[in-house]
């Protein structure tokens, strides 16, 4: 109980016997002008509830006291939480004490949440629809290009683009700013192997898990594993038959560890990531320096292949 809730107390049939005045005030704000005590609590409030709306079916045991229980009534713009504690007495029940506490501006904070929520997850659906669009029309203009080079940017614009509407899909169906990222790296996995040369047999999968993560980190962090990801299928297999590629999630409280290698041929002599003209790398390499504030190295992996292993810091949660 609180200092500002309202104390009814009951009689054997539901009468009120006594009310004090935060209760009298409450009774008055859903609407009944009259006397509260010596009339029935049932009979007060039954007037008061709109028809059509949806009402607690526990409200008629709670205004008569006949069990002990919860129930909530909203009328007049006003939303009432009564709460019924039974008085027995050797088996029989004789009066019920009613707790009225008005929570009326909970009711609303609570609306105007799940207005924003509704909002937010809307904005992240039309965001993906407006990506997607983005997309298609890049990939239209790519079917109508006759240069190798300007095709291939193109398409490598489509995928990066896809990547990024992933994770708002994703944040459309989430109930707050968090990724299921395992889901979105699962499906990306899947759309990087649509684009890997038949011929080749790559093969693609992912070990460990990543968990939720926060959009801010989701969003560059899906475009960095699609440049790498896409660079290994492209660059690592061309005179090999066949191969993997791979992605390893560690996570701590504090960073995320991600490892994406492959057993392909592996980097040309003298490679150091600071001087690739690969726009993918440059653009995987400029992402976690200024989004995800964390580091990455690409090396040679034993007995053959590369391996970028990349480090995100992770914000603790609160």
């Amino acid at each position: 109980p609180r200092v500002g809730d309202g104390f009814v107390r009951l009689d054997a049939e539901g009468v009120v016997d006594y009310a004090s005045p935060n209760a009298v005030s409450a009774v008055h704000r859903i609407g009944h002008p009259g006397e509260v005590v010596g009339a029935s609590l049932a009979e007060v409030v039954t007037p008061l509830i709109q028809h059509g709306d949806g009402v607690d079916e526990s409200l008629a045991l709670v205004v008569r006291g006949r069990a002990p229980w919860r129930a909530e009534l909203e009328a007049n713009g006003t939303s009432l939480s009564l709460r019924a504690i039974p008085i027995v007495h050797d088996g029989v029940r004789t009066a019920a004490l009613v707790l009225l506490r008005d929570v009326s501006e909970l009711r609303r904070r609570e609306r105007e949440l799940m207005t924003k929520d509704a909002t937010i997850r809307e904005i992240h659906h039309r965001v993906k629809n407006n990506l997607q669009t983005v997309a298609a029309l890049l990939r239209l203009q790519a079917r109508r290009v006759d240069l190798p080079q300007a095709r291939q940017a193109l398409q490598e614009s489509v995928r990066r683009v896809s990547s990024i509407a992933l994770v708002h899909e994703t944040l459309a169906l989430s109930l707050d700013e968090r990724v299921d990222f395992d889901e979105v790296v699962d499906r990306l996995l899947g759309m990087v192997a649509e684009v890997a040369a038949p011929e080749s047999r790559v093969r693609l999968r992912r070990e460990g898990d990543f968990g939720e993560l926060l959009a801010e980190v989701a969003t560059p962090l899906v475009m960095v594993l699609t440049e790498l990801m896409q660079n290994a299928v492209e660059h690592a297999f061309v005179d090999v038959p066949q191969g993997d590629v791979v992605v390893v999630a560690e996570r701590s409280a504090r960073a995320l560890t991600v490892c994406v290698w492959d057993d392909g041929a592996g980097l040309p002599p003298g490679f150091r990531l600071a001087d690739s003209d690969r726009l993918g790398l440059r653009i995987a390499r400029t992402l976690v320096d200024s989004e995800l504030r964390g580091t990455i190295e690409v090396g040679p992996r034993l007995p053959h292949g590369t391996q970028a292993r990349l480090q995100v810091p992770l914000a603790p949660r609160a």
